[in-house]
């Protein structure tokens, strides 16, 4: 059941954190220029949960766009949220999980790639893990051929580095806890990166990322996600896991650096010559391994740190 927001409640500009509400789940959708989906969307979600036994409460985040998406919006039922200017996917979801009214929040795409018949799917896990994934590896997945070798990459990488698997690292379909969005909100960024972030943070402090497969379409007009982002992905990975287990990282580094030193080292025996650069390497890992430990040690300090009321 669909829960009308209240006559006096702020649906534009404010960022007080709305009361709380009889409602159960919490859909945010952030929009950016998205006028030619968003209606479709909001009656395609009230659509399949027009017989749901919970009640829900639907967000939309328009994230300062330059067409018609809040205007369109403002007609729909739904509980409209403004921001002053375009400030980027994650800055728009946080703003929509803060005013959220339930601890329960689902989070989707305003442009018709993910199906709305799983957020009931998605509702059933809700207590059998800290957050739920809609991971796109259905039957019917449209992802451009050009992007798929980098978003396995990724994927790969990520699930190594974590130490757990990872069936789809930056789904924009999700279900998950205001309060675990709290804990992390210090490091989730503004950006696209929101989803790999809250992914990884979860799995590398031991909380439990559980994954539904669904369908995922094309998307109705054009994607933000540029090709330059692969590369910022990869640095993200790279630095939460350094924030929280960076041993992942400097440990093989280390191990890297000492393996060639000591080869070189062998080798210079022989030789009856030993080298500088043998030396170097080995004396570089070992300074390598230090600056891990180190880490590892902030890593453990700062892992509870909460940053909500920054916002």
């Amino acid at each position: 059941m669909y829960v009308e927001p209240k006559q006096n409640e702020p649906v534009t500009t404010t960022l007080s954190v709305a009361p709380p509400a009889d409602v159960d789940l919490s859909i945010v959708i952030p929009a950016y220029n998205e006028e030619g989906a968003i209606a479709e969307e909001i009656d395609r979600i009230h659509a399949e949960l027009a017989n749901v036994d919970f009640r829900y409460e639907l967000i939309v985040v328009d994230d300062g766009s330059k067409d018609r998406t809040a205007e369109i919006a403002s007609q729909k039922r739904c509980r409209l949220l403004r921001q002053p200017q375009n400030r980027g996917y994650g800055a728009a979801l946080k703003r929509g999980i803060k005013d959220a009214r339930s601890e329960l929040v689902l989070i989707t795409d305003a442009d018709g790639t993910y199906p709305p018949s799983a957020i009931a799917k998605l509702w059933e896990l809700r207590d059998a893990h800290d957050m739920v994934v809609g991971a796109r590896t259905g039957a019917h997945v449209h992802i451009p051929l050009l992007r798929r070798p980098a978003k396995w990459f990724l994927r790969v990488l990520a699930a190594y580095l974590a130490g757990h698997p990872i069936l789809d690292l930056n789904s924009g379909l999700r279900l998950m806890r205001k309060s675990q969005v709290r804990r992390y909100v210090h490091i989730l960024p503004q950006g696209f990166s929101f989803t790999t972030t809250i992914t990884l943070a979860l799995l590398c402090n031991n909380l439990s990322v559980g994954y539904l497969p669904i369908d995922y379409a094309a998307r109705v007009g054009n994607s933000k996600i540029r090709a330059v982002d692969a590369y910022h992905f990869t640095m993200l990975i790279l630095r939460v896991i350094v924030l929280f287990n960076p041993l992942k990282v400097f440990l093989p580094l280390g191990a890297a650096l000492f393996l060639a030193g000591g080869a070189k080292f062998g080798y210079d025996i022989t030789r009856d010559d030993l080298s500088e650069s043998a030396i170097m390497a080995i004396i570089s890992s070992i300074m390598v391994w230090s600056v891990g430990l180190l880490a590892d040690q902030n890593a453990r300090l700062g892992m509870d740190r909460d940053s909500w009321n920054s916002l």
